[in-house]
């Protein structure tokens, strides 16, 4: 017989305290912790638990007793439901100081090191429209709210080009308008989707692994490019064609029209052939004097003008006379090696991606660098001590690396090739304090600067220089 799911309280009149990790909120019931989305501190509100575990809760919000003065007006139609962009109803300057607070934190309760004063954060540039690329899923089987399951309506179109809700890897919110992209984005979508219903095209069936529409992929620029790829889910060439031809016609700001027949089971085309229509293979970014190539499976950052005072941190804290040798760990496609390579003797940037590394050789070239080198692999299986025995030790490394941070074995090569000073930019200052706790032992921190790069959510960047003991 089938365990019966034990029914959870609900609570009145809860005070909510603070935010936490992952977009959440903090409130506390009878000396429990419990998580809640979308709040804001000093929200007064009733809260359902939806999971209870020995020391801590997770709920969510049925009413809103009393709005904290925090709060502001969401400028998505979309918010609380998509999952993106959770921090829409707390005023910006409030977030900046909520993500200063999450590198302290990190820094304080998981490295345990000695550290400086924490710079005030870099806030962004821009804080709509602010992303360079987002990806769309189609599927047949959009995902409904409580307010419209309950309303009786029967929902018979139920296609949606969006993005998934979280926790329900099958459900697709469908999106009618997002702030994160430039406008172009949002009209190239609904064309798309549009056309797609209008002529028959099946949007995919994320269970059954079938379906023609897949997903769409656009990337723009801040010089005005627009790069489109559509990933189609079966290789009918005369469906693609009139999809593909039609999308030109109406949109001739794409420069750079590709497409993917993708048959897999997951969305991914990091291992897929990417197939051009029209125009250029790659679309231009370009940071102060310099101009960057991005493909279609290139990594740039996604907040193309906070991504240079991003850089302009990291060149800064790695004090470049023109003599170092500098070691670019993560290098992607060797957007932060070719910037500070004009203050240096010679930089050497590694990177998983052969295809980053191709567009990173093409974007020194494009700009004159002759001082660059890079190579191509795991990097805890291209750095090693061979390596840094035939190419010299560095003087400087850059190190900018995943979410998960880096591997013991790239540890202990930094550890024992011993350069003079270490810049870390990371996306997870969690995962960045844990390294900087394995480098202590040689390392001092000097400087800790955050920097926002993806305003409106919970994440934050975190750049830390450190100096040979």
């Amino acid at each position: 017989m089938a365990r019966k799911r034990k029914i959870l309280p609900e609570f009145e009149n809860v005070t909510i305290d603070s935010v936490a990790a992952e977009g959440k909120s903090i409130a506390r019931i009878d000396e429990m912790v419990v998580f809640i989305p979308y709040g804001a501190p000093g929200d007064v509100v009733n809260v359902k638990l939806d999971k209870k575990k020995k020391n801590y809760g997770e709920g969510h919000i049925t009413k809103m007793v009393k709005s904290s003065s925090l709060r502001v007006e969401p400028i998505c139609p979309h918010f609380g439901i998509c999952g993106g962009c959770k921090w829409q109803h707390l005023p910006y300057d409030y977030q900046l100081k909520c993500k200063r607070q999450q590198v302290v934190d990190a820094l304080q309760r998981i490295a345990k090191v000695e550290l400086p004063g924490i710079n005030e954060i870099l806030g962004s540039v821009e804080i709509e429209r602010y992303r360079n690329k987002l990806e769309f899923t189609f599927s047949n089987k959009c995902w409904l709210t409580f307010e419209q399951m309950n309303s009786g309506e029967v929902f018979e179109d139920r296609n949606a080009l969006g993005f998934h809700i979280p926790g329900a890897f099958d459900k697709v919110l469908d999106i009618k308008e997002c702030h994160l992209q430039a406008g172009i984005s949002d009209r190239i979508r609904l064309f798309i989707r549009s056309y797609a219903i209008s002529n028959g095209y099946e949007f995919y069936d994320i269970k059954q692994q079938s379906g023609f529409m897949r997903n769409i992929i656009i990337r723009t620029t801040t010089t005005g490019e627009v790069m489109l790829i559509v990933v189609f889910g079966d290789d009918d060439h005369e469906k693609i064609n009139s999809l593909l031809e039609a999308v030109k016609i109406k949109f001739p700001e794409i420069v750079s029209l590709m497409y993917v027949v993708n048959k897999k089971v997951n969305d991914t085309i990091a291992d897929q052939d990417v197939l051009l229509y029209s125009g250029k293979d790659h679309i231009i970014e370009r940071m102060g004097d310099l101009k960057f190539r991005v493909g279609p499976k290139s990594f740039y950052q996604t907040n193309s003008l906070q991504a240079y005072e991003l850089y302009k941190v990291a060149q800064r804290m790695a004090a470049l006379t023109g003599n170092e040798l500098v070691y670019d760990l993560y290098t992607g496609t060797g957007t932060i090696a070719n910037f500070v390579a004009r203050n240096a003797r010679q930089v050497i940037g590694i990177e998983y991606v052969p295809d980053a590394i191709e567009d990173a050789k093409l974007n020194s070239e494009a700009n004159n660098i002759t001082n660059t080198k890079f190579y191509a692999g795991d990097m805890k299986d291209v750095l090693t001590k061979e390596f840094v025995a035939k190419h010299g030790v560095p003087d400087v490394m850059i190190i900018d690396p995943p979410r998960a941070g880096m591997h013991q074995d790239v540890v202990d090569v930094i550890l024992e090739s011993e350069p003079a000073r270490i810049v870390y930019v990371s996306c997870n200052p969690a995962t960045q304090a844990r390294d900087i706790a394995l480098l202590d032992a040689k390392y001092k921190v000097v400087e800790v600067q955050p920097v926002d790069m993806f305003p409106h959510t919970q994440h934050v960047e975190n750049v830390i220089s450190m100096i040979k003991r």
